[in-house]
């Protein structure tokens, strides 16, 4: 890696042992890196024992700081981006970096690694000869009911993120608006210690978590029922 380049890094969900050889190769050979959270990739950083300086980018500042980092690639410096934890991009900065980068001409290094969202699709057990991600449901009720209407209608398997603090709200809106013969997963904490995975009828998942505090990171992957299977339930409901 002798010529400078931007690098875009996946890191570890939860789990240290998680990052891959290559990531930690990019990481070392770069001047600087850039991070969503400069505390937990400092953490991350020191646990490898790598000493680069590390600047801020994120969701508010990724515009502004975009330019600079390619700047920063242009005059000679090898910049490594990272989020969080998992992939940049999925439900995370990164993107306009990515598009800035290549309208001025630089080819963005990909480095995969591990993303919530495919351990979810990994662990759920569901069908995923196709699937779609949604990222996190909307806060305000209207358009969050208009959100989970538009993945009643898919016919394919549907991940979305949610906050532990309403979690139980999206289970029950889940069994009323998608169904409550839809087939869930809910999986939280991913590759750390208090890692679980959730999955059964709606119903079900909702019994067994009444009582839950729900904490952590949590990824829930829907597959609604078949548009027949809903009209039948609809009409069991109206009798």
């Amino acid at each position: 890696m002798s010529k400078a380049f931007l690098a875009i890094v996946a890191t570890p969900i939860g789990n240290l042992g998680d990052i891959t050889f290559r990531a930690v190769e990019t990481l070392r050979n770069s001047q600087v890196i850039a991070a969503e959270d400069t505390r937990r990739t400092l953490q991350l950083l020191n646990s490898l024992n790598i000493k680069k300086p590390i600047i801020s980018c994120r969701a508010f500042n990724e515009e502004r700081e975009a330019e600079r980092i390619i700047a920063k690639v242009l005059e000679g410096e090898s910049v490594s981006y990272v989020c969080d934890a998992g992939t940049p991009c999925i439900s995370d900065p990164g993107s306009k970096l990515i598009a800035k980068a290549i309208e001025k001409g630089i080819e963005p290094l990909i480095i995969p690694g591990v993303s919530a969202v495919l351990f979810a699709a990994t662990a759920c057990a569901l069908p995923l000869a196709k699937f779609a991600f949604y990222g996190f449901p909307p806060v305000k009720s209207g358009r969050r009911k208009k959100f989970l209407e538009q993945i009643k209608a898919e016919d394919k398997t549907v991940f979305v993120y949610e906050s532990p603090h309403r979690m139980q709200k999206l289970l029950l809106e889940i069994s009323e608006i998608i169904g409550a013969d839809t087939n869930v997963a809910v999986i939280r904490e991913a590759t750390k210690i208090y890692e679980e995975c959730l999955r059964g009828k709606i119903v079900d998942i909702i019994y067994k978590t009444k009582d839950k505090r729900w904490r952590g990171e949590c990824v829930i992957a829907i597959n609604p029922p078949p548009a027949n299977t809903r009209e039948i339930e609809n009409e069991k409901r109206n009798d």
